[in-house]
């Protein structure tokens, strides 16, 4: 395992292009364009304000900044430099830009959600889309890039769109039951739009292509409801976070709960392993006070750690929300799957420093992995199953079925990771804290040997 020196970014704006060749990174009214390869600059271009949002065209020649308060949108073209779009906004706003998925589109959303403009950087043609609502996730696009559903609020009732992306024009239009749809996602196959309703009210409900309710579920009611949804891979699991810490799982064929996963405070499953991180401090030698070692950031103790696995049964750190407070600290906030659909792991918020990971094949727990600090962020490597996740201090750790890993990153001045990505490929890591970068490079070749003789030994076994 490797790591770069450290680079500049802001807001977190940073992003590999979709085919693995560049790395993309924002520095207030700066756009740096990277090779991954080589971290060598290949362009650099300079936009209007202080960039708010960046992102790359789907098939990596074009890339878009926007700057929120000033309304505006710049695109950059990476094969011919010196040209460049500018689209203004105007007195109406700009709260949201994105690509559509061929990467010649732009939408723009506008303040108070009054409308999205289409806009076509080959035509110049511009269209209108009427009504979008404001709320957690109001468009996604198929993954095959074909269609568009939009969340819809008109006459005080809720309504999907389904648009077509080749030329935007209407497929389906159809009422929600729902009282204040909260989001829309399609699944990976692109047959199905789970649409869910707000925390209000416990309400998931699924929808075909040319708009038939396929399925309605709900746990319970009269509690705070859904938080998080998300599909797996296989577009087999619809995995459903609630305020009541539970997640339950939902099978493609008959829309019914299979399965459901507690995150109870006393773990007691035997099938589980318990790692938690353990921290001690390394006293420096005289002879390492080198002027060299305090440069580069060496203090007289440093902080190390590692994993132990702990006998059970094991009492997970609880915090108790507060009522009095909105949005309270509490329910399944994120899910992920791996890549194969095999794992999925999930975070509780009222045990902040607790990563779960449940095996799909087996449908029980597989392991636990209690951090001594709250968990910012974690993500699945795209091609194996292998977790990474941070804590808003200078380590990076990696679960995969082998075993865990805290791994100190080596960078100077006490480098926070606040965030990470994966690159698609699976080789290397982006790691981002509040004003720098680094980028983490994998031993894949090792990794995959090391991988290959665990299968074998339990085969063996």
């Amino acid at each position: 395992m490797n790591f770069s020196e450290l680079f500049k970014q802001s807001n977190q704006l940073c992003k590999v292009s979709p085919d693995g060749k560049y790395l993309a990174t924002c520095v207030q009214y700066r756009l740096v364009i990277r090779d991954v390869s080589t971290l060598q600059i290949l362009q650099l271009y300079t936009c209007l304000d202080q960039i708010t949002h960046m992102e790359w065209a789907s098939d990596s020649l074009f890339i878009l900044c926007a700057m929120y308060k000033r309304g505006l949108v710049q695109v950059w073209s990476l094969e011919q430099p010196d040209w460049h779009c500018k689209i203004d906004e105007g007195s109406i706003g700009l709260v949201s830009s994105r690509w559509s998925p061929d990467g010649r589109h732009i939408l723009n959303t506008t303040e108070f959600h009054l409308r999205i403009t289409v806009w076509s950087l080959c035509t110049k043609a511009v269209s209108y889309i009427k009504y979008p609502k404001a709320c957690q996730k109001g468009t996604d696009f198929s993954r095959d890039g074909c269609y568009m559903a939009l969340a819809e609020r008109r006459d005080c009732k809720d309504y999907v769109s389904v648009f077509v992306c080749d030329d935007w024009h209407l497929l389906r239009h159809f009422e929600t039951e729902t009282q204040d749809l909260a989001g829309l996602e399609w699944s990976p196959n692109g047959c199905v739009l789970a649409v869910w309703d707000s925390c209000l009210e416990y309400k998931v409900l699924l929808y075909s292509l040319d708009g038939r309710l396929l399925s309605t579920y709900s746990a319970y009611e009269w509690s705070l409801g859904v938080k998080s949804v998300t599909w797996s891979p296989s577009s087999q699991f619809l995995a459903i976070g609630s305020y009541d810490e539970k997640v339950r799982i939902l099978n493609h064929i008959t829309w019914k709960k299979i399965a459901q996963f507690d995150h109870p405070a006393t773990i007691n499953n035997a099938k589980a392993v318990v790692y938690k991180e353990v921290e001690r401090r390394t006293a420096v030698g005289s002879d390492d006070l080198s002027l060299h070692n305090i440069t580069i950031g060496t203090t007289l103790f440093n902080t190390q750690s590692k994993y132990e696995i702990c006998p059970l049964p094991v009492q997970i750190p609880v915090v108790k929300p507060d009522p009095d407070r909105a949005n309270p600290k509490i329910g399944v906030s994120t899910l992920a799957f791996s890549s194969d659909s095999r794992y999925l792991a999930t975070k509780n918020d009222n045990m902040a420093s607790v990563v779960w990971i449940w095996d799909m094949q087996k449908m029980n727990l597989e392991a636990v992995l209690e951090q001594t600090s709250a968990v910012r962020c974690f993500q699945w490597d795209p091609r194996r199953p292998r977790l990474a996740l941070c804590t808003a201090n200078t380590k990076l750790y990696l679960w995969s079925p082998a075993g865990c890993v805290s791994v100190q990153v080596p960078t100077e001045g006490g480098f926070q990771v606040q965030s990470l990505s994966w690159h698609g490929s699976g080789d290397s890591l982006i790691l981002l804290g509040k004003e720098q970068l680094c980028l983490c490079f994998m031993d894949t070749d090792q990794e995959d040997k090391s991988h290959a003789g665990t299968e074998d030994l339990r085969a063996a076994l």
